[in-house]
């Protein structure tokens, strides 16, 4: 079950409340509201249910949005991009620590492309250029060998985004 919540965060419905490096857990819900026996017209309850992590929850989030105007009526766009943001709260105040062994999110094209930044401590200049293909390189110093390195080794970056090489 935990399996399946985590494929509808990462796959499904859910990708709005996808953090990387987290294992989220989560289904959104839908329900057209009732009154005297009969369902109201334009009138829903948008909810979405998360875990993290959803290999062994120590969080449990419940969001509902009662008849949201102005909005399409799938919770997976009005629901999912709050309890993102609950959740980023959440990692923060609990200490949360990111986890491997999560499902990867299944890419939409509005999302950005990341890569991992390689380890280019120790390397020349030009090795370490043909390594960094996919981000824009900003130099301090004069030297041939690269001291260290922000953002570190395994940290993911938005393509083309900028890693930042002390030179010796």
């Amino acid at each position: 079950m935990r399996h399946a919540l985590e494929s509808v965060v990462a796959q499904g419905g859910g990708k709005s409340a996808y953090i990387d490096g987290y294992r989220i857990g989560g289904k959104t819900g839908t329900a057209q509201k009732v009154e005297n026996g009969r369902y109201l017209v334009g009138n829903y309850i948008m909810s979405f249910m998360a875990v993290l992590p959803a290999n062994n929850p120590e969080v449990v989030l419940y969001l509902a949005i009662d008849n949201p105007k102005n909005t399409a009526l799938l919770s997976s766009y009005t629901t999912t991009p709050i309890a993102r943001r609950i959740l980023l709260d959440i990692i923060d105040a609990l200490g949360i620590e990111k986890q491997e062994g999560g499902l990867e999110k299944d890419l939409e094209w509005t999302d950005k492309i990341l890569y991992n930044v390689p380890n280019v401590e120790g390397l020349s200049v030009k090795e370490a250029k043909k390594l960094l293909v996919n981000f824009n390189i900003e130099y301090t110093g004069t030297g041939e060998v690269v001291v260290s390195q922000s953002p570190e080794a395994g940290e993911k970056l938005e393509d083309r985004g900028t890693v930042r090489l002390l030179i010796e």
